[in-house]
């Protein structure tokens, strides 16, 4: 019997990887301070090792809420373990909407955080705009998949990517994969996306091999309304169905929430 791309994506999603670890934290607020604090102990031990880090950002409300942490943690003398100038910043996707547009999740961050570190410009890779070149999703695709190979060892599609952020709705969807979209089975890294059920309906992403690729996968959740996704997606629930529970990082993978978004999880323990 032949496999086709999308059956063997799906098998390999099936079999797994080491069992995520779960972080609870209370609420919110102290959810967007441990991830920000780990954040900068992750990418200051990546340094001490390679000389330089890598981290793939996301956008919505607690993503951008880390980022704004980190920036003030970046103030703080003691805190002063990350060189930004050796940080190099992708994102897991975008939306394909004009450079200056609100929507757009790498003007949020250059706002939260990237504009307040001394952040070199040639370090943020930016998926392109949809005034910037590319005249249409699909080679805003090619446009950024080209920049990825360019940072990746040769013959690679990738480089490294030692931590990469990523929010869940409540439905599931993460980065720009949504339930049973053809994102789900596709193998090229980067990918154009368009239809998607939440605005804007047009969007850049990378696929699911891409994103499993990074070393560490970071899932940072918070809200009651997004508990019986999560709780599905740590039961293991399909990815096709609910494309959250597809992510598995090369070394780990941490879901961190806050006490709302975990609230459908199992108790353990008596």
């Amino acid at each position: 019997m032949t496999h086709s791309p999308g059956d063997r994506v799906a098998a390999e999603l099936a079999a797994g990887g080491p069992p995520p670890d779960v972080v609870i934290e209370p609420d919110a607020d102290r959810l967007a301070r441990a991830v920000a604090e780990a954040l900068v102990a992750r990418l200051a031990a990546a340094q001490a090792v390679h000389g330089t880090a890598s981290v793939v950002l996301t956008g919505g409300g607690i993503g951008i809420a880390v980022l704004e942490r980190v920036a003030g943690l970046a103030v703080e003398p003691v805190r002063e373990t990350v060189d930004w100038t050796a940080v190099d910043v992708w994102w897991g996707d975008e939306r394909f909407v004009p450079a200056g547009d609100a929507e757009r999740n790498d003007g949020q961050a250059r706002t939260a955080l990237l504009n307040r570190v001394g952040l070199p410009a040639e370090r943020v890779h930016a998926m392109p705009a949809a005034d910037s070149g590319p005249g249409s999703p699909e080679e805003a695709a090619e446009t950024y998949l080209a920049e990825l190979r360019a940072h990746a060892p040769d013959g690679a599609d990738l480089p490294r990517f030692d931590v990469l952020l990523l929010g869940m709705g409540p439905e599931g969807h993460t980065a720009s994969i949504f339930p049973g979209s053809p994102a789900v089975r596709d193998e090229r890294p980067v990918l154009a996306v368009r239809d998607c059920p939440k605005p804007p309906p047009t969007r850049v992403s990378l696929s699911y091999p891409a994103i499993n690729s990074a070393e560490e996968i970071w899932m940072v959740v918070s809200g009651e309304g997004k508990a019986e996704a999560v709780a599905a997606a740590l039961g293991g629930a399909d990815p096709v169905d609910l494309p959250a529970a597809g992510v598995r990082g090369t070394r780990a993978t941490r879901w961190l929430l806050d006490a709302g978004a975990a609230s459908r999880l199992p108790r353990s323990g008596g």
